[in-house]
């Protein structure tokens, strides 16, 4: 049975179904583009799922048949026009620590959360919605999902992350020309450069995604946080700082209630039971 978790707004939704968490953008009509109610909103859901024992799994996904087309440009356009957006920082300090926030709220969040992030796009991933969305450990994508890193269409040169995790998934080649010509990619060109794992059928998309973060879910939640402990670690350290640190986090994870158990279901033929013990 699901139950709701407050996000205190509507233009993010956040509840949670069985041992998955999940965040929804709601800003259909604007295909669901960020909000200053979508930043609180992360803030709100991502520790309160971090310390929930029950949530092993954290679903990121949009309504209305769009993932995140990133800023609001239209909302920008009528800033500029208007001299600034109310309850905003105008000088250039506060912009930049602002901005550096929000940053931090949503997708180093999504990045050091400690449980696997799955984003799930049924649609369109533009701007910083893309980079929301790379935040992610693993993104799934419907047949008709597109994304674009946009932010060179609209003179801006790119925020939440974007240029970093392109860098991480494509090489820095790439990435430049994905970030310096804003091409659009389809869901397929997209899992070709390892952009998303899986590509599913657009027609019971929510569905499937949902499905595929279930069965993540009932894995072993101790060593799932320990291996993305390790695989974060291994983007910024040397060989010798990782092995001495996956040393200390396999012998957590065998200490774990959890281990022996797969270790007796192993013998006995049957699927392990995972507690999270």
């Amino acid at each position: 049975m699901a139950r709701d978790i407050d996000t205190g707004s509507d233009d993010l939704l956040a509840r949670v179904e069985g041992n998955v968490g999940i965040i929804t953008f709601n800003r259909p009509e604007r295909r669901n583009a960020l909000s200053d109610a979508v930043y609180t909103g992360f803030d709100a859901a991502l520790p309160a799922m971090a310390t929930d024992p029950e949530v092993r799994v954290v679903l990121v996904t949009g309504n209305g048949g769009a993932f995140c087309a990133g800023g609001d440009v239209k909302e920008m356009n009528e800033a500029n026009q208007g001299g600034g957006r109310a309850g905003r920082p105008s000088g250039f300090d506060d912009s930049v620590t602002h901005l550096r926030s929000l940053q931090r709220k949503v997708s180093l969040a999504l990045h050091e959360f400690p449980k696997p992030v799955v984003a799930a796009l049924p649609g369109a991933a533009a701007g910083a919605g893309l980079s929301i969305a790379l935040a992610a450990d693993i993104r799934l994508a419907a047949e008709r999902a597109v994304m674009v890193t946009a932010f060179a269409n609209v003179g801006a040169s790119g925020d939440f992350g974007g240029s970093w995790f392109l860098t991480q998934l494509v090489g820095p080649a790439k990435a430049r020309e994905l970030y310096w010509t804003s091409p659009k990619l389809s869901s397929t060109d997209a899992l070709g450069l390892g952009l998303v794992n899986q590509v599913f059928p657009d027609d019971g998309f929510d569905e499937a995604a949902l499905e595929y973060c279930h069965d993540l879910a009932s894995r072993a939640p101790i060593a799932q946080r320990l291996m993305k402990e390790n695989l974060n670690r291994a983007l910024t350290c040397d060989l010798a700082t990782a092995l001495d640190a996956e040393a200390a986090n396999m012998v957590r994870s065998m200490k774990t209630a959890d281990h022996q158990e797969a270790a007796l279901a192993f013998v006995e033929k049957r699927a392990p039971r995972f507690e999270g013990h």
